[in-house]
């Protein structure tokens, strides 16, 4: 009797052990730039508290999978291929978190070269693609298991002859307001944030242009990546090719940019992603191309202004990058250094610290988290 005794108290302490080592750990995907016959799609069991990832499986059978969005309840991800026309196209998997196993449900062309951002809704009813080459966006109603029904496309005109970057529209970001009653699409050809009212009918959802239909930015800014502060008052805005931070004051729908402070101060063009930490208290934007590395701001709580507290060095191309839900670790896609660079944050100060728990994988781009 004692023997069975001492047996069930070990059970019970193992099974409070795992469901507290399952508590802190999340799903990490990991899409890159890949052939199809190549692993593009990477998934990792990453631990919050420890800062470990272990390897659970690889997908292979998609071209270059540089942007994913996953479903709120982790049980769906999308995926673009980035790709011109005609094989440029999203790709819907279901999500088996038991066996960590994707499982192509269908695809759907996006009829817009070079799709290098997806959005999807929180209850999952619609995906949306900017392509960048494309100079369009690519709206898809999500079927209720998960499918991609075909493309409405929504095209733009615009941009400056003769400009090596700006000659054309490039559509570079597509987001949410934070209650998800609009939707914004970020143009770096044409220094414009375009804005939707998104309707919402039965279990569907559908665009209309909004009003106004678009936002102007200074002339080279380049709008790319655009984050909103957990207040749901401001959003934050990387130019690439300004390499400035906008401050953007939030009202029904407006976005009004309030002030700019400079994020690569080599001027060349680069920027790419930013983020903010769960708390509010820091925003990070990520540079390329010379000086690799990630500026680092404190958000006053008053008006959101930001002031700069340091810059991190990284690998080589750091692209997209994400911070743990708890906001103790930032993780950064270094695409040419073919390494996901682990840092601690300083809760206090906000700087990183490279922890050297680098993930190695093939032209990393896109890290996403979902529950276990």
């Amino acid at each position: 009797m004692l023997k069975l005794k001492y047996f069930l108290v070990g059970l019970l302490v193992v099974a409070i052990t795992s469901c507290m080592q399952k508590e802190s750990e999340l799903f990490l995907f990991v899409g890159s730039y890949a052939d199809a016959a190549e692993p593009g799609i990477n998934l990792y069991r990453f631990d919050v508290e420890k800062g470990t990832a272990v390897l659970v499986k690889s997908l292979t059978g998609i071209q270059d999978p540089s942007y994913l969005a996953v479903s709120r309840d982790g049980k769906f991800v999308y995926s673009v291929s980035e790709t011109a026309v005609p094989d440029a196209k999203v790709c819907a998997y279901s999500f088996d978190k038991h066996t960590g196993t994707l499982s192509l449900l269908n695809e759907q062309k996006t009829d817009g070269s070079a799709p290098c951002y997806i959005w999807v809704d929180s209850k999952r009813r619609m995906a949306v693609t900017a392509n960048y080459n494309g100079r369009s966006i690519s709206v898809f109603p999500i079927s209720d298991d998960g499918t991609l029904q075909p493309a409405e496309v929504y095209a733009y005109e615009g941009g400056t002859p003769g400009s090596e970057r700006q000659e054309a529209p490039h559509l570079h970001c597509v987001y949410a307001s934070p209650d998800e009653s609009y939707l914004y699409a970020n143009d770096l050809g044409t220094d414009r944030i375009y804005k939707y009212d998104i309707i919402v009918s039965d279990k569907s959802l559908s665009l209309r242009e909004g009003t106004p239909a678009s936002f102007g930015l200074p002339a080279g800014e380049g709008p790319r990546h655009t984050v909103f502060h957990p207040n749901g008052k401001w959003a934050y805005l990387i130019g690439e090719l300004s390499g400035r931070v906008a401050l953007m004051n939030y009202d029904k729908g407006n976005l009004t940019p309030a002030c700019f402070v400079e994020a690569d101060t080599l001027h060349v063009s680069g920027s790419a992603d930013i983020h903010i930490t769960p708390d509010g208290r820091f925003l990070y934007a990520s540079n390329r191309l010379k000086g690799d590395g990630i500026a680092i701001f404190s958000i006053d709580p008053a008006d959101g202004q930001l002031t700069k507290v340091g810059y991190q060095l990284t690998g080589i191309h750091p692209r997209n990058f994400v911070i743990t839900p708890n906001g103790k670790f930032l993780l950064c896609a270094c695409r040419d250094s073919n390494v996901v660079q682990l840092y601690e944050i300083d809760k206090q100060s906000g700087l990183l610290r490279d922890t050297g728990k680098d993930i190695r994988v093939d032209k990393p781009v896109c890290l996403k988290f979902t529950d276990m």
